[in-house]
């Protein structure tokens, strides 16, 4: 009896009741991601990285972009595995980006997001 109550108890619905997708919950392939701040704006991958993770997309990896990528005036998300469609379900929540296909088997990941000056985060989500 007690171990029925406690399998009923934790039933794993917290994620529902809290308004936050689980990565790949949405209709359509999990989609893994990297987001690089490429804008020269301190702290936009971390809010960026929650907006991705509040639409169901999971960010394996978040951080400044490389010296070699520079500063970017349009955020660019460069799909790494799959097609445009990737891409643009990465772009829906970040309201910015051009979407371009540069396959590369060796990462692990499905598309990298390279912040531009022009993403702007709404509020509520700012660090």
């Amino acid at each position: 009896m007690l171990g029925t109550a406690v399998l009923v108890a934790c039933r794993g619905d917290r994620a529902g009741a809290s308004g936050l997708r689980v990565p790949g919950e949405l209709a359509g392939p999990h989609i893994t991601v990297e987001v690089l701040n490429a804008s020269g704006k301190p702290g936009l991958a971390k809010v960026a990285t929650r907006l991705l993770r509040h639409a169901g997309i999971d960010v394996v990896a978040f951080g400044n972009a490389p010296e070699s990528v520079g500063t970017l005036d349009s955020t660019r998300i460069v799909v790494r595995r799959g097609t445009s469609d990737v891409g643009e379900r990465v772009r829906q929540p970040l309201g910015v980006g051009h979407v371009s296909l540069q396959p590369d088997t060796t990462r692990l990941l499905d598309a990298s997001v390279f912040l531009g000056a022009d993403f702007a985060p709404r509020l509520e989500f700012h660090p």
